[in-house]
């Protein structure tokens, strides 16, 4: 049993610690919140022993192997970097870094622990349907195109019409509909269709400086991907991969509840699976296994690696393009 402790108490933490438990290979040990009473309530929810609101103190005294981490986006890279030099595997929530340079960096601090192993948390790749789109794009006669949507209205954003700064709404956090629901639409682009020629990003911006919502184009050699992204309103749009005749259409990008490819005859083909009641137990046993056997597992880790770095990058470019920076974050960063 794979112990670990959490950084972070919010609802996307409980339903990983929920899968993590499910899948029979975690156990919760150690919660770690800026609040005693946050961290102590969390830990008596969920059964773990052990409390910290110091993380040093968390990392060198905890009783864990892995920390999973969900704190806002701007906080990932330092506490990710953190727990390497602890000797602590992590996953991080995507999105894992917000540049190139925060990512190389950990890469450098991960070959300085060789058996530590670093995972983004980006659940869907994980997940069979997923893998049941990338395999039914590679028997169309050709790819013409996508467009992929997911726009959800944030329950946060009526904190921001009422003139509050969330932090997913905030540059101080690296917030926005781009870095938070968008990255689900760039691992959809960069695992299915690899990366882009060129990219563009056309946000609409809130009150606090960030994205709302926005449309991204990706240029490929022979077509274009169409990402539409927001939490300020909701979409109930399907997505669709077209190629000639024919199409793979999904009811979310995201979530991959139903998967149907429509054939030239216009017939319409179910080749996905029932999802998990919880959408991260798939990543949850695939982290598992890689801590358990690295040998066993050693490609699949360097092929989500080299994903996570594709998608960083692509985020990164695409902010670049709409001239979107965060607080204490130049252009030039990503040099």
């Amino acid at each position: 049993m794979l112990k670990f402790g959490i950084i972070g108490t919010n609802w996307i933490t409980q339903q990983f610690v929920d899968a993590a438990v499910e899948s029979g290979e975690w156990q919760l040990t150690t919660v770690y919140s800026r609040h005693a009473d946050t961290a102590q309530a969390f830990a008596d929810k969920n059964h773990a022993a052990e409390t910290f609101t110091d993380l040093d103190e968390f990392f060198s005294q905890g009783s864990f192997d892995t920390v999973y981490i969900a704190s806002p986006n701007s906080l990932h890279f330092a506490q990710a970097k953190q727990a390497i030099a602890y000797g602590k595997h992590v996953i991080v929530e995507k999105p894992a870094v917000t540049n190139q340079r925060e990512f190389e960096q950990l890469d450098a601090v991960l070959a300085a622990h060789p058996d530590v192993r670093l995972f983004e948390a980006a659940r869907q790749i994980h997940e069979v349907n997923f893998k049941r789109v990338k395999e039914q794009i590679s028997k169309l006669a050709m790819v013409q195109g996508a467009t992929l949507t997911y726009m959800k209205y944030s329950s946060r954003y009526d904190a921001v019409l009422a003139g509050e700064e969330p932090n997913i709404f905030s540059l101080k956090y690296a917030g926005g509909a781009l870095q938070d629901l968008g990255v689900y639409l760039a691992y959809d682009a960069v695992g299915w269709f690899g990366m882009p020629e060129e990219v563009a990003y056309y946000p609409t911006l809130t009150r606090t400086g960030v994205d709302g919502k926005g449309v991204a184009i990706l240029r490929y050699a022979d077509f274009t991907v169409t990402l539409n992204v927001g939490k300020t309103s909701n979409s109930f749009l399907p997505s669709e991969i077209n190629g000639a005749r024919d199409a793979i259409v999904m009811d979310n990008p995201a979530e991959l509840g139903q998967v149907t490819y429509q054939d030239n005859d216009g017939n319409a083909h179910n080749i996905g699976v029932a999802p998990d009641d919880n959408p991260m137990l798939a990543e949850a046993r695939d982290f598992a296994a890689v801590i358990n056997d690295p040998a066993k597992y050693q490609a699949d880790y360097l092929a989500w690696r080299q994903l996570s770095r594709n998608v960083n990058k692509l985020l990164f470019n695409l902010r670049q393009s709409a001239h979107l920076t965060f607080t204490g974050e130049t252009p030039a960063t990503d040099e």
